[in-house]
């Protein structure tokens, strides 16, 4: 009897980001094939008898080819095993899932897809930009940014025309690369921009500067985005946390104490 592949979505990186969903499968999985950038804390949300294999890479180095994640991902289904392919963020968001998904169906493996929150959400989230905004940007592009061709470059421009707010995938650390490219697709020096790294762990931090200053800005560690555009002038001080509150149960316990709108003291 054939099992199932999920294509689950990891989201950004702090397991209560993780859909309800998603917490199901990885307790009722037989096996999770992991990114390399999947946090500790949500894999030991996998059910304690899971096989766990990391197929992810970093920094271009790859455990393991596409080829093989996708023939790994067929025998464990054909074996009878419910399969979580465990990405970071949003699998159908430069996650290769449509490679995955055509491996499946040409092998005549049930799949299916369970969403998570991309990269670029999770980032605006912690550092407080809208990602639109009805007095700047009414447009979002998601872009990688370790892609830089000619066919690209054209886009860019056009993108810069419409005046959309940029989610700049995998940057890298040439910064300055980054700036360049944005500045001679049209871009005003004086845009501002953001780059956040590791958002919503704990460990997420981010610097706010702008097209122009890219180039002296400090190197943020990897994970990392870049958010381009007007609406990042309402971004919070890099000090503020504004994700929600990390101790649900704490937060749970001042909610019972409200009491017809008031808060009991």
């Amino acid at each position: 009897m054939k099992g199932k592949v999920y294509l689950v979505g990891a989201g950004p990186g702090d397991p209560e980001l993780l859909t309800v969903k998603a917490v199901r499968l990885l307790g009722s999985a037989d096996a999770v094939l992991h990114d390399e950038l999947v946090t500790p804390e949500i894999l030991r949300l996998a059910s304690p008898t899971a096989q766990l294999h990391n197929v992810g890479k970093r920094c271009g180095k790859k455990r393991v080819t596409q080829q093989e994640i996708n023939f790994l991902m067929a025998g464990l289904a054909v074996a009878g095993q419910r399969v979580v392919r465990l990405k970071g963020g949003d699998p159908l968001i430069f996650g290769r899932a449509g490679e995955e998904m055509e491996a499946l169906a040409a092998a005549g493996i049930p799949y299916e897809v369970v969403p998570g929150i991309t990269a670029a959400l999770g980032a605006a989230a912690a550092a407080a930009i809208p990602l639109t905004h009805r007095r700047g940007s009414g447009a979002l592009v998601f872009l990688p940014g370790h892609r830089a061709g000619s066919q690209e470059e054209t886009g860019w421009r056009e993108f810069v025309r419409c005046a959309a707010t940029l989610a700049i995938y995998m940057p890298g650390q040439n910064y300055g690369a980054i700036g360049r490219r944005l500045r001679d697709a049209g871009l005003s020096g004086e845009t501002p921009c953001a780059m956040i790294s590791r958002a919503t762990t704990p460990t997420q931090q981010w610097q706010v500067t702008t097209v122009a200053g890219l180039h002296s800005a400090p190197r943020l560690p990897s994970p990392a985005i870049l958010i381009v555009g007007e609406v990042v002038q309402h971004a919070a001080e890099p000090h503020q946390r504004s994700v929600l509150p990390r101790d649900l149960e704490q937060f749970l316990l001042q909610a019972r104490e409200v009491k017809h709108g008031e808060l009991i003291s």
